[in-house]
């Protein structure tokens, strides 16, 4: 197996051959690093055409995970139809990148939830929990009985919990067991 590695805009690609692997080309992030395994016997204008189409792919599925404020508001809305009878209302719903310690944030008194940049990219149920964790705080500011009887009608809430504990406790953040 041998590796390549170029820069490209956003990190480096590491192109990894493999003897074993015969047609399949696969690529993942590796922090500021994307790794492409190809096929050994592959030339490298295959490689390249490859590499290029691997990239797309993946700057592709990570714009998917990674709404813009429009659309994450939209998403607050949608939630809050469904889960709380489009009782959590909030004026503003934005990303921020000043939120090291918590996942996101909400002033009940004026509506505003802000989510941590962090979140960006993780699974989709994880984004609508922290969503949801944040608008449940319009309808109930504490943590308390009440707010956790709401945020029981999310099913995934368990699972959320878990994934943001396990990806703070792999140096992905400081947050604690709480959206905010």
């Amino acid at each position: 197996m041998g590796l390549d590695e170029a820069p490209h805009q956003g990190g480096q690609i590491e192109v990894r051959r493999s003897n074993r692997r015969r047609r399949t080309v696969s690529a993942y992030r590796d922090g500021d690093k994307t790794v492409v395994l190809i096929p050994a016997q592959m030339t490298r204008a295959e490689e390249k055409q490859w590499v290029d189409k691997m990239l797309a792919r993946l700057a592709g599925q990570e714009k998917k995970r990674r709404p813009d404020d429009g659309e994450l508001s939209r998403r607050a809305r949608d939630l809050s139809a469904r889960y709380f009878d489009s009782r959590a209302q909030p004026s503003s719903v934005r990303w921020v990148t000043n939120q090291q310690a918590r996942w996101g944030s909400c002033t009940p008194v004026d509506g505003t939830i802000r989510i941590s940049d962090r979140v960006r990219g993780m699974p989709e149920y994880v984004l609508d929990y922290v969503l949801l964790h944040e608008l449940a705080h319009l309808l109930v500011p504490s943590h308390g009985p009440r707010f956790w009887e709401l945020m029981s009608v999310y099913p995934k809430t368990e699972r959320a919990r878990g994934f943001l504990e396990g990806f703070a406790s792999a140096g992905g953040g400081e947050a604690g067991d709480d959206a905010d």
